[in-house]
């Protein structure tokens, strides 16, 4: 694979990637209405745009079903600004994302998925796509941005997603993509807390949904060079509990394949990963949170 070509770029041009979060069984429970989500989120991506003429940035929308991109400022028709607002970005960014919020409904009828699966978003989906945009873009030119990933996510993790979004962290961390998480769940995501911790980004977990956009606007605008001399939110702990690979459930012990390192909640007689026979003294029992940063790609 060809190298990234050098930077041209100043230290303050970024390239930013929104992941929002539009799974109608969260925001049918949240106490923050989705439409003042948008709200806030619309003010933070104009001030992105604001805060230098050439920043780029991206929106995927992750949903039960599916992911897609709504908006690329760089292919905006109408990039001019009036009256202090970006009118390109709001019309069509919301247009696409109520065509998308109507296909994955749409989805989610044809499939008629239980609601433990409909529960969390399609986070691994969108973080792929994020990560394919990055590279594109590395290999497009000479010109290139800072770029980092925004998780904005209040969708509780899905395990049967943890192979991919521990490819996708792994992948980002090579890349030296930082990924960003602002979690608005009720209660914090093991996975967004890895993939900020590894890959170096800023978790944050906003107590008051009414001031989202205050969050959004002084910790996740900062742009990668000034956050050396910056003292921004650091996670006090983080949940390094792995999901089984049989099961897809989160787990504190659990039997890992000594060819594989794959991981499972009961012991097998053979790999399902690798396809290795083992017997009871070649499998060996150990913390799964000590060794999921172990776990290969797949």
């Amino acid at each position: 694979m060809p190298s990234a070509p050098t930077k041209l770029y100043a230290d303050d041009v970024s390239l930013l990637v929104v992941l929002l979060d539009t799974n109608p069984f969260f925001w049918s429970t949240s106490s923050l209405p989705f439409s003042k989500f948008l709200s806030h989120v619309l003010s933070f991506l104009n001030s992105i745009l604001l805060l230098n003429q050439i920043n780029q940035i991206v929106v995927i929308a992750t949903g039960c079903n599916s992911c897609d991109y709504i908006y690329d400022s760089s292919l905006s028709t109408n990039p001019g600004i009036e009256n202090g607002k970006l009118p390109a970005l709001c019309s069509e960014l919301l247009k696409k994302l109520e065509d998308f919020v109507t296909r994955d409904e749409q989805l989610n009828k044809q499939h008629s998925l239980p609601p433990t699966t409909t529960s969390s978003s399609l986070l691994s989906g969108s973080l792929s796509m994020a990560l394919c945009y990055i590279q594109r873009v590395f290999r497009s030119g000479p010109l290139r941005p800072h770029p980092r990933i925004l998780c904005v996510q209040g969708s509780s993790d899905g395990p049967e997603q943890y192979v991919a979004i521990m490819n996708s962290i792994f992948s980002a961390q090579r890349s030296m993509v930082p990924i960003d998480s602002c979690y608005i769940g009720s209660n914090n995501s093991a996975f967004l807390q890895q993939a900020s911790y590894i890959t170096g980004g800023v978790y944050q977990k906003p107590q008051q949904l009414d001031g989202l956009f205050q969050y959004l606007s002084t910790v996740f605008a900062t742009d990668l060079h000034s956050r050396a001399f910056l003292q921004l939110p650091k996670s006090v702990g983080v949940d390094f509990r792995a999901s089984c690979f049989c099961h897809k459930k989160t787990i504190d012990m659990g039997y890992i394949c000594s060819v594989c390192l794959s991981i499972f909640c009961k012991h097998h007689k053979k790999c399902s990963t690798c396809g290795s026979v083992f017997g009871q003294a070649q499998s060996d029992v150990a913390s799964a949170s000590n060794l999921k940063r172990k776990t290969p790609e797949t």
